[in-house]
């Protein structure tokens, strides 16, 4: 992600939250003294997880990679004519096509296991995507990632190649040998994660391996890619899979870290993980979540690690009030008890100019309820 460097001790450190989790793949890049020392350090700790290094379709990253003891390399390489032109004006596609077969073959005869990485997958033509994902399933490629590298992939299952992503999926399947496949998606409209889960839902009963490639909050070029938690969650809530229950209690604690590492602040309306995932203002929102929780929340917070949070503001209705004061005082306040009447009038009064931008702290909130009356 455009202005972030992680160090080997951080870097080492997330490897082992991602493992916690339940990420069963980490890809790594390989090119710098930082970058090979994260990976020492994390090869030491006896992941679950597979690590994986992020290659070109060059010889000599390979090498890099059997240097460090990689057993499993993504080899990735454009297959888009908007690449093909603008890198190698020079040279056709199939003496690029070539320069890729070799590679998986050169990882191939010294053991590896090969995932190839379409580049531009959702603006590539057709005709030859399929001759390049068949040219590399002959030379040994295990699974093929789609890359969505700038968000215009479509979700709909009836959209044509390439933007049509479980159509492609499809076409893999009938018209190439490929075993298994992935989706990488960029978020640059948006639709991420919904393509992400496209991908899958396309995919399932048709490939037996599958793979989703995530960021932790969306991290990545540009807009991001799709987000770790997101998946995690879509698929455990909408599609039951149990398999990644044990971890979902940490993405919170995960997130914050990754935040910490890297300096990238979560919004705090960061769905699941940001601060504000569960937190609740408005008077109609308060008010039906200190009856169930269940009105104005799909799941409970301490599933995901998170927390419930009823904030004093602008917004605010009786309701809410009447709570957090009983909580200050330690007692029931009746409903038409005429210093609740005050109180809810001096909150609304702090925000009358506008100027105000944010909910009471709880200091300013105690000072109010004071002055009201409800407490000496």
């Amino acid at each position: 992600m455009p202005g972030t460097a992680v160090s080997p001790r951080h870097a080492t450190h997330i490897a082992y939250l991602l493992d916690a989790i339940g990420v069963e793949r980490i890809e790594l890049h390989h090119y710098q003294q930082p970058d090979k020392e994260a990976i020492k350090l994390i090869k030491d700790l006896g992941l679950k997880a597979r690590l994986t290094a992020w290659c070109r379709a060059v010889r000599e990253d390979i090498d890099s990679a059997l240097k460090l003891d990689f057993k499993e390399v993504g080899i990735s390489h454009p297959v888009s004519d908007i690449h093909f032109k603008a890198k190698w004006p020079d040279t056709t596609p199939d003496e690029l096509l070539r320069r890729v077969v070799d590679t998986v073959e050169y990882a191939k005869d010294h053991g590896l296991i090969v995932f190839v990485h379409g580049e531009d997958s959702t603006r590539a033509d057709w005709n030859f995507e399929r001759k390049f994902i068949n040219s590399v399933a002959e030379a040994g490629a295990e699974v093929y990632r789609i890359c969505d590298t700038v968000g215009l992939g479509s979700s709909d299952t009836q959209a044509p190649v390439p933007t049509g992503i479980p159509q492609k999926i499809r076409k893999i399947k009938e018209e190439t040998k490929m075993k298994g496949v992935e989706i990488h998606a960029h978020d640059d409209l948006g639709n991420a994660v919904e393509n992400s889960i496209a991908t899958v839902r396309a995919a399932e009963g048709v490939f037996d391996d599958i793979y989703v490639s995530t960021t932790m909050l969306g991290m990545g070029e540009r807009s991001g890619n799709a987000e770790t938690e997101k998946i995690m969650m879509n698929l455990y809530v909408h599609y039951g899979f149990e398999k990644y229950e044990n971890g979902l209690y940490w993405l919170k604690e995960v997130a914050d870290y990754i935040s910490y590492a890297t300096g990238v602040i979560i919004p705090p309306n960061k769905a699941i993980v940001g601060d504000n995932a569960f937190t609740h203002e408005s008077g109609i929102h308060t008010h039906g979540v200190l009856r169930n929780p269940e009105t104005y929340e799909p799941f409970p917070p301490k599933l995901v690690g998170n927390v419930r949070k009823l904030t004093i503001g602008k917004q605010s209705g009786s309701a809410i009030v009447k709570h957090m004061a009983e909580q200050m005082v330690g007692k029931n306040i009746e409903k038409n008890d005429p210093r609740l009447e005050s109180l809810v009038k001096l909150i609304k009064a702090v925000y009358v100019s506008g100027e105000r931008k944010s909910s009471l702290k709880d200091d300013e909130f105690k000072e109010l309820v004071k002055k009201s009356g409800l407490v000496k």
